[in-house]
């Protein structure tokens, strides 16, 4: 790492028609979030940009969809290659402008290598039938490309996120727009540029950045939109699911979560502290499959408390540049401030903190790893989704006290329980209603496992061979 690893930032381009594109009338200032310092002028899409991009879309749809399967897969894997021979240089430059630690960050561009590696080969794989019928006459259940996708990407993940939303387009035979979140937008570049390098045809993907409305209405206007990728907010779903109604565009939503944690009082204690200290402490808890709510029964509670208190609390927090960093910022001080705010009513309905509950004086957005113990069902920590690094623990009895607790609220992403009975382990598993769940574990992504979910989490699944079939659509042919 050099000396001045925000030397390293790029300057900040959209990628539309061929070109990169670095002037623009309206800019967005990038800001390091763990010092507060501006890394560069992103510059935003006017109507005109946009329509270019849709021009190139509709172009680069025509002519992909006819590239033989096997060429859509080498520009996968050449990109996944670049990815990996990049991860130090994209790395940095995603922590910069996140904040998560560098340990996360090489993590999530590797992620997404391995995510362009199954896509190239599942892409292969997207067979279809033949019907039984008489002889001399012909059904056929075939899958073809859905065609032009509008990918919406948030900041939490800057890489793989972008990578969910091209590879299985781009596998399929799609063509993409990618509008990421402006708070990271040389993360999405660097993944944009291992695939022009990979010899991705230019108007096969599109990169713009710009006031999210404004983008969202313009693509998801347009008739050459096929298909809407959104991966965000429940409340901005909903919202471009009413866009895409409009015009009857397929939709794969991947939206809030509140992640319930069981933990049983017959758990291995001291490995389940350990687990879930690390997966709470994952970006700062701005991981949309982040537990958040935990019910511990009450055997094990008090003990539970004291040592997650002791486990999560020390988590180191820091620059995540800095090699010893367990923790970096939150994104932007919109996260800090809400959090204050969450804390705040816990602390008036009833709630002990139990550890942390404060930000941290000086530059950047810093947050405590903070516990809140004894929380009432009614605080809004236990209702409103926190996607920041406060664990709100709760007391529960029976296995049916807890699945009521956990099925709760409307939302249905992921959920995590701990317990070394392969009965009660079978019993949660299909009691839960969520489109994850881990059981004694917190991973729950993987390149060949769908990742979403259910209720008002969204629908559809990235990832798997369920992502790629999402961004195709199926034909039966009748012969006689």
């Amino acid at each position: 790492m050099t000396t001045n690893p925000q030397a390293t930032y790029p300057r900040l381009a959209m990628y539309i028609a061929g070109r990169w594109i670095t002037a623009a009338d309206r800019t967005h200032r990038v800001v390091n979030p763990a010092t507060g310092e501006t890394l560069g002028e992103l510059p935003l899409a006017n109507a005109g940009d946009l329509d270019a991009a849709l021009q190139c879309a509709e172009r680069g749809f025509r002519t992909w969809r006819a590239t033989p399967v096997a060429e859509r897969a080498r520009v996968l894997q050449d990109a996944a290659r670049l990815l990996r021979a990049r991860v130090e240089q994209i790395a940095t430059i995603a922590t910069l402008e996140e904040g998560k630690t560098l340990a996360e960050t090489r993590i999530e561009t590797m992620a997404c290598a391995a995510l362009f590696d199954f896509y190239a080969e599942e892409a292969k794989r997207t067979y279809g039938r033949v019907l039984v019928r008489p002889a001399g006459t012909r059904s056929l259940v075939v899958h073809e490309p859905v065609g032009p996708v509008a990918a919406f990407a948030p900041w939490n993940f800057p890489v793989h996120n972008p990578g969910r939303k091209l590879g299985a387009p781009i596998a399929a035979g799609c063509s993409v727009i990618l509008k990421p979140a402006e708070e990271t937008p040389a993360s999405a570049m660097a993944v944009v540029q291992a695939l022009i390098d990979a010899g991705c045809p230019a108007d096969v993907v599109q990169l713009v950045f710009g006031v999210p409305d404004e983008v969202s209405r313009h693509l998801l206007a347009s008739p050459v939109i096929r298909k809407v990728s959104f991966t965000g907010s429940t409340a901005v779903g909903k919202h471009l699911l009413r866009l895409a109604a409009d015009t009857v565009k397929r939709t794969t939503m991947e939206l809030g979560g509140h992640a319930p944690v069981i933990v049983f009082d017959d758990c291995d204690l001291e490995r389940t502290v350990e687990t879930l200290a690390v997966g709470k402490a994952r970006n700062a808890g701005q991981v949309c499959v982040s537990p958040t709510r935990f019910y511990v029964q009450d055997a094990i509670h008090d003990r539970f408390v004291a040592a997650f208190a002791s486990r999560f609390g020390n988590t180191r927090i820091g620059n995540g540049l800095d090699g010893q960093t367990q923790m970096g910022p939150l994104a932007n001080p919109r996260r800090v401030e809400a959090m204050g705010e969450i804390v705040a009513d816990a602390r008036r309905q009833g709630a002990r903190i139990a550890g942390g509950g404060d930000g941290v004086d000086g530059p950047g957005n810093y947050w405590q790893p903070t516990i809140l113990a004894d929380v009432p069902i009614t605080a809004r920590v236990m209702n409103d989704e926190p996607f920041g690094p406060v664990a709100a623990i709760a007391r529960f009895g029976s296995l049916d006290e807890a699945v009521e607790q956990a099925n709760r609220l409307p939302f249905g992403l992921a959920a995590f329980a701990f317990t070394e009975n392969a009965r009660r382990a079978n019993l949660i598993g299909d009691a839960i209603e969520a489109g994850m769940i881990g059981i004694n574990t917190t991973g729950l992504a993987a390149a060949d496992a769908p990742f979403g979910g259910v209720k008002q989490s969204g629908h559809g699944a990235e990832d798997g061979p369920e992502g790629l079939m999402a961004c195709m659509v199926t034909k039966t042919i009748h012969q006689v």
